[in-house]
């Protein structure tokens, strides 16, 4: 794929939804507020914008708060940017931009001094310099955390107490519907439905000529993930449906530790961080065996993919549905005081890890496509801006390093600031923004309770393990969602409501996961092809590009190389520049 792309073809398709009883106007608004949301909108305030954030839930409730290992920077002694990008490089297995990891570990440290003046304090050694411990793939110490576990809890508080202070107007409980546009197609803001206690009832609209979606990741379209309830896809939906270019969304990185609640258990499962492996911790069977050593030269700390992938085989094997994490030589005094988060959820479901193993299995966790974007974070959708773990970045590949997901918020959030501040799109006026026609093309809605069917089809076909028959039964019991709701006699059509928006967007997700997963017939990383075992990069060091068509068909393409496509006219710069 070798064209590039001027301006989007828009789709014209939007959620079944009332049209805006209200609007307000702002200069910017940030959809999202996690690490990547908060810092965006702190840098666009500073430059004199005027920014409105709007989040889900509360402003402390996105992921960024349940993130428990850290942080990596090139902090440490003998540490250097050049390390890390040669781990992260190795994690990415041939499909990172060099470029985009470059900018991640070079303006990685500053960024994390910049969240440390905003307030974020991380836990330190007795000569007062921040601790380092390791997670899997990292050669060096470079993880910094807050409070032992918590350090998404503490990045969080700072970056909230930051907005308060700064008096940035936000939205609480407010879902984001579908972007607007001005009569030149670039966007002009959002539509949005604000729940029982925000500062407005019902759907509404910001009129911006800069929209910064950072609405974080998708894993509910599975049974069991460690995502909060409101991880629904809806960034990556609200961008398909504009019609932006998606990338990589195979790449779901299913995090290898997650306790073990049951075969049955469905929704938020609680993380046991990697951290515990870098402090020591074994993967264990069941007998207490060790079964990483030998499998790689980092054994329990080796890159995500490959531990989720060996305990998958040990259960396999086994005939078992979890393995275990022992770490019982930690003694009480170390878990009270580096994981107590971990400890007291654990005993919170009877476990006491201080005594015993803990049971663990693989579980949906990060998603390392999303929303393509270029180095300043610009999408293929004019004045459309997205970062954190809605965004692919080129960063992450074909597998997250662990612990570069809240860097990359940083970092690349910082850059949308200094593009938007900077004149990277046209300023124009937010009351000329356009809301969408009243006949423009309706994506029917679903019906709640076919939010359990989408995470059941895609927790079968398109999990830990695939292969092509696994994921066209998902495909086809998608189509038959899909068909559902497509299908509805008007009386008996789902009413618009943020439960029958959310499992929208959910389809919408899943539909484009399964069709990548399907198209990409190798094994790399997190994609993990049971009948295509083996890693083919001469047809397969390549980047899936899908976007919707106005007919809500997918279209789907597979670039010429490793490279992304520009995302803007090659006549603009993408080198590299400093926040």
């Amino acid at each position: 794929m070798t064209r590039t792309t001027d301006g989007p073809t828009a789709t014209g398709i939007r959620l079944d939804a009332p049209a805006p009883g209200w609007a307000i106007d702002a200069d910017v608004v940030v959809v999202g507020s996690g690490v990547a949301g908060l810092t965006a909108a702190l840098r666009c305030t500073a430059a004199g914008l005027a920014t409105v954030v709007v989040t889900k839930a509360r402003l402390d409730a996105g992921s960024t708060r349940w993130a428990q290992g850290g942080i990596a920077a090139a902090l440490g002694e003998g540490d250097t940017p050049q390390q890390h990008l040669d781990d992260t490089l190795v994690a990415g297995v041939g499909l990172c931009d060099e470029n985009a990891v470059r900018t991640l570990v070079t303006g990685g440290p500053d960024a994390l001094r910049r969240l440390i003046a905003t307030g974020a304090r991380f836990d330190t050694d007795e000569s007062g310099e921040i601790s380092l411990t390791r997670e899997g793939g990292h050669h060096r110490r470079r993880i910094a955390h807050a409070g032992g576990d918590a350090t998404g809890a503490e990045i969080s508080r700072a970056l909230v107490e930051a907005v308060r202070e700064q008096a940035v107007r936000t939205i609480e409980n407010a879902l984001v519907l579908d972007l607007l546009r001005d009569e030149d197609g670039r966007t002009a803001g959002i539509t949005l439905h604000v729940m029982g206690e925000g500062q407005h009832d019902g759907v509404g609209a910001v009129r911006a000529p800069a929209v910064v979606l950072a609405t974080g990741g998708m894993g509910q379209v599975f049974s069991a993930t460690t995502n909060p309830a409101v991880s629904t896809g809806d960034g990556v939906a609200l961008a398909l449906r504009a019609g932006a270019e998606i990338s990589d969304l195979e790449f779901v990185q299913f995090h290898p530790t997650v306790l073990f609640l049951g075969a049955d258990s469905e929704g938020q499962q609680p993380l046991v961080s990697e951290a515990v492996r870098g402090e020591g911790a074994h993967l264990v069977d069941a007998s207490g065996t060790r079964f990483m050593l030998g499998q790689h030269e980092l054994a329990e700390l080796a890159p995500r993919d490959i531990v989720a992938k060996a305990i998958t085989r040990q259960m396999q094997l086994h005939g078992t549905e979890n393995m275990y994490l022992d770490a019982r030589h930690f003694g009480a005094q170390m878990w009270e005081q580096r994981f107590p988060t971990i400890l007291a959820a654990c005993r919170a479901h009877g476990i006491d890890p201080v005594t015993e193993p803990i049971p663990i299995a693989p579980a949906a966790h990060y998603a390392s496509g999303g929303v393509r974007t270029d180095l300043r974070g610009r999408t293929t959708v004019p004045g459309l801006y997205a970062c954190g773990e809605v965004a692919c970045t080129g960063v992450h590949g074909a597998n997250r390093l662990a612990s570069n997901s809240l860097l990359e918020g940083l970092v690349f959030a910082e850059r949308i600031a200094a593009d938007i501040a900077e004149g990277g799109h046209a300023r124009v006026a937010a009351a000329e923004a356009a809301v969408p026609a009243e006949d423009a093309p309706v994506c029917p809605l679903l019906a709640p309770e076919a939010r359990i069917q989408i995470q059941r089809a895609m927790t079968n076909g398109a999990g830990v393990l695939r292969s092509a028959d696994s994921l066209a039964e998902a495909a086809a019991r998608l189509e038959a969602i899909r068909a559902g709701a497509d299908g509805f006699d008007e009386r008996k059509a789902a009413e618009p409501g943020v439960e029958a928006w959310e499992t929208t967007n959910l389809l919408l997700v899943a539909r484009v996961l399964v069709a990548a997963a399907a198209a990409r017939e190798e094994t790399r990383g997190c994609h993990w092809r049971e009948d295509r075992p083996d890693r083919d990069d001469q047809d397969w060091q390549r980047h899936l590009v899908v976007r919707v068509t106005p007919d809500r068909t997918l279209d789907l393409r597979r670039t010429d190389s490793a490279d992304f496509p520009p995302t803007v006219s090659p006549t603009v710069s993408d080198a590299p520049r400093e926040p």
